[in-house]
């Protein structure tokens, strides 16, 4: 049996819009936005020029204590754009300690509100993935990432995927719903990604499922916290996934394209009521004491804003849009892509996973890595690609021109119809 050479990985030194190029001077189109977070391509001349004026300014200073301007413009700007409700931020300097942020959030307020009580358990999805931290460990369901952590994660309730194979949307709530009602006074959260499970291998939700765990939570009493750090930001073609089915959780957890993919920012919205649980003087110990060195750090804030100025300027959301209409059309008709007929796509915005399998639809040996080979396939054309596992994940940046997502889709294709040819050859 044949098998691909390993190749050592690029060493990026520079970026050309949408491009990459290694210290050979290689360019690599970015069919991955640098794992999710680029949203207008790389040294974009508006970016750059907001955080070059702030360093002018000043690169950083404490939110303990005090504040600064960009932060103040930043959380302005979201809580406009936001969810109705959600109008306080707190800012932390990654997606994974923005969902901690969240957890100890809601563990605090159920211990302040006006009548407290002492929730103590934390709702999550099947093969869910929040984060790398042991907080977020805690929510995940993935066995590659997680299992080996079991004795450092706190116990967590695990509720079906709606994307779980032969479980009908009916039968999904139907489960949930009992799990919740039975645990309902003990539950502090909900905490749920929204439309697509992007780390789980894209798997994409049926409609109506965010809307009916949204009414399922409030008729409960339960906090619906939206890990949006995937999907945010004109992934699944609006700005915040919440919008598609008029979903307003109590908490909105935001990172990756926060900045354009350019600086490590998170921020995690809440209500007006969570915020008002940590209200009170000094010495009566409501203050939510959770602070990062680099909270709010002004240079990312002023990336966040001028992203958000360009998503709005460029139109960023109607190419999103454009590039879902393309993704659909190249990826549906299934006949005319031989081998990849065999494979699982699932598609949703700008995001598809092609779960690789053998033409009588068997999966490979993992020792083999054939997600893996095919990224290595799809480094040697000028595409750089992910894999999970042997789940290709292909994620143009939402500004990306069709034309260049028609190349990584091209590809995409002819790589997979190569790796598949050599391990798995036709009787």
């Amino acid at each position: 049996m044949s098998a691909f050479v390993e190749e050592h990985a690029p060493i990026i030194a520079d970026a050309d819009g949408f491009y990459l190029i290694d210290t050979d001077g290689n360019r690599y189109l970015d069919g991955h936005s640098s794992l999710w977070c680029n949203i207008h391509g790389h040294r974009v001349p508006e970016i750059d020029a907001a955080i070059r004026q702030q360093l002018d300014r000043v690169a950083h200073s404490t939110l303990l204590g005090l504040s600064n301007v960009p932060s103040i413009e930043l959380a302005a700007a979201l809580v406009e754009r936001a969810p109705a409700g959600l109008n306080k931020v707190f800012y932390a300097d990654c997606g994974a300690a923005g969902v901690e942020v969240a957890l100890k959030i809601a563990w605090q307020y159920h211990r302040q509100k006006p009548q407290p009580d002492e929730r103590d358990l934390f709702v999550c999805l099947g093969a869910a993935y929040h984060g790398d931290t042991v907080g977020t460990i805690s929510l995940g369901g993935i066995d590659r990432f997680h299992s080996l952590f079991g004795g450092l994660m706190f116990p967590s309730l695990r509720v079906p995927s709606p994307a779980t194979p032969g479980l009908s949307l009916n039968e999904c709530l139907e489960q949930t719903e009992a799990l919740l009602a039975e645990n309902a006074e003990r539950i502090a959260g909900f905490v749920i990604e929204p439309l697509v499970q992007a780390a789980a291998g894209i798997l994409v939700h049926p409609p109506g499922y965010l809307s009916a765990i949204r009414e399922l939570t409030q008729r409960l009493g339960i906090l619906l916290i939206a890990d949006e750090i995937a999907v945010g930001f004109g992934r699944v073609g609006t700005l915040f996934a919440c919008e598609q089915e008029n979903v307003s959780p109590d908490m909105l957890i935001l990172s990756k394209g926060l900045t354009g993919g350019y600086l490590p920012l998170a921020a995690t919205l809440v209500t007006d009521e969570i915020y008002n649980a940590f209200l009170g003087e000094p010495w009566q110990g409501r203050t939510f004491y959770h602070g990062h060195t680099y909270t709010g750090n002004p240079l990312a804030c002023a990336a966040a804003s001028a992203s958000l100025r360009l998503i709005e300027a460029n139109d960023v959301l109607a190419n999103a849009r454009r590039i879902e209409q393309f993704l659909c059309d190249f990826w549906k008709p299934r006949d005319s892509h031989p081998w990849v007929s065999s494979c699982t796509i699932r598609h949703r915005g700008t995001m598809v996973g092609i779960e690789l399998a053998r033409n009588d639809g068997t999966s490979f040996p993992p020792e083999q890595r054939i997600g893996h080979q095919v990224t290595l396939a799809c480094r040697k054309r000028g595409v750089i690609v992910r894999n999970i596992g042997d789940t290709l994940v292909l994620m143009p940046a939402p500004a990306m021109p069709v034309e260049l997502v028609q190349r990584l889709c091209e590809v995409s294709r002819e790589s997979v119809g190569e790796v598949l040819t050599t391990f798995a050859p036709s009787p």
